[in-house]
């Protein structure tokens, strides 16, 4: 199972709405996905849960949405000019393009067994700002959202009363020119990043390194189930840039080995002083206790909202042999990130007393939940269908339903079910 795990998680997921490739009725364009009806929900769901963690429980932490287009000389600033690169090879045979790692001696499209020498290319998309020829200025979609923290650090600081140490917080869209994208959304060339820069005294990083470390650890313990599929991986002293110290990788154990889910860098005082060396403007900041001038150091947690996903999916993928030998596929995903919080069946959609009940239940609980209504086809086979899409809970409304305002819930997870009052379903599904 574990071999064709990808494949069977990329299968369910266009056929269950959850995630579809882009423009796929022109052919497809590698590296670029839709979310489907039910992927946009769990999408958006784990992009609150990370908000929710990162920045509403801590009153250290603010956000910004900042833009996927800025100045370009913010990327000569922070060196993806000049480094932003990848390295690539080409079959002689076939001509196609890949990365040195991904060639186990013979070409993966062809099985040749020449290739060109390698050479380096910027992985950022270009583009161009303005409508007149000769007045257009080049410009860039952002290869990493943390830039425009690091832009608005001095507007943050001047306009809340936030002091050293806090945090800024942002979930965006990134893009890069991959030369391989693959292994279905790990890597592609649109996708999205959840970032917090941590700013602090220089002489507090170690401690505040640590801490964020261990935060991020117990984040995705929080969200997977497979706790032996993650670890930290630690940068060699000997590859790590020239202005860190230490950097972390939080991985994910998948099919295909250990891969990246997050990383804790420790960036200094490098962002803030590129940028104010390039741009003319200080950006020290001044401690209004002590009056205090310095350059923050930074803390810097980064990771893939994209891969998370993916990550979540292989995490939660199970299938499971039931007591009548038939087999169902369940998502065990994390109940915080499922699409919906409840499906709600009629047992029957011919008798009007039973489907107008079960519209008042589905009015009631979409008041603060999202639900969804579903009375097609028999009861097993809407089961089967929420189990695959991950629905923690099934509620159907019966005959007893009007006898005396029970409905039978019936858990994802257990498959047990039980009687629950309809006043009391709110609290049953929360």
């Amino acid at each position: 199972m574990k071999e064709d795990l990808l494949q069977k998680i990329t299968a369910l997921c266009k056929r269950r709405g959850i995630i579809y490739p882009n423009s796929e009725i022109y052919g497809g364009i590698a590296g670029f996905y839709d979310y489907g009806p039910v992927g946009v929900e769990m999408k958006n769901n784990l992009k609150r849960y990370w908000w929710k963690y990162m920045v509403d429980k801590r009153e250290n932490v603010v956000g910004i949405d900042g833009t996927i287009i800025t100045h370009p000389k913010v990327w000569e600033a922070s060196g993806h000019l000049s480094g932003f690169s990848d390295v690539v090879v080409e079959c002689k045979k076939c001509h196609q393009r890949f990365r040195p790692e991904d060639i186990k001696e013979k070409c993966p499209n062809c099985g040749g067994t020449e290739f060109t020498d390698s050479r380096k290319y910027n992985l950022l998309f270009k583009t161009e700002v303005g409508v007149l020829e000769g007045e257009k200025m080049d410009a860039y979609l952002r290869g990493e959202a943390c830039q425009d923290i690091y832009l608005d650090f001095k507007n943050v600081v001047d306009s809340t009363r936030q002091q050293i140490p806090f945090g800024i917080a942002q979930i965006g869209k990134a893009f890069r020119n991959e030369v391989t994208p693959n292994r279905f959304i790990f890597r592609t060339r649109e996708f999205e990043q959840w970032d917090m820069q941590f700013f602090v005294h220089p002489t507090e990083m170690d401690k505040w390194f640590e801490y964020w470390k261990e935060e991020r650890m117990k984040f995705y313990k929080g969200l997977y189930r497979k706790h032996d599929n993650l670890r930290f991986y630690e940068h060699p002293k000997d590859k790590l840039v020239f202005y860190a110290k230490k950097a972390f990788d939080i991985e994910y154990m998948t099919p295909w080995g250990w891969a990246e889910n997050e990383g804790i860098h420790w960036r200094g005082d490098y962002d803030l002083t590129q940028h104010g060396k390039f741009s003319g403007k200080d950006l020290s900041y001044t401690d209004l206790k002590t009056n205090e001038k310095y350059i923050p150091h930074i803390v810097e947690t980064s990771g893939g909202v994209d891969r998370t996903f993916l990550f979540l999916l292989l995490d939660s993928y199970e299938e499971e042999k039931l007591e009548n030998g038939d087999m169902r596929v369940v998502l065990k995903i994390n109940k915080d990130i499922a699409a919906y919080k409840a499906a709600v069946f009629p047992l029957v959609s011919n008798k009007e007393e039973i489907v107008s009940k079960a519209r008042d239940i589905f009015n009631l609980l979409s008041e603060n939940n999202k639900v969804v209504w579903d009375n097609r086809g028999n009861i097993g086979k809407r089961y089967r269908y929420q189990d695959e899409i991950g629905t923690p809970y099934c509620i159907t409304i019966d005959y007893e339903t009007l006898e005396n305002d029970t409905v039978t819930v019936r858990d994802r997870d257990s498959m047990k079910q039980e009687r629950v009052k309809i006043e009391d379903l709110n609290s049953a599904i929360n």
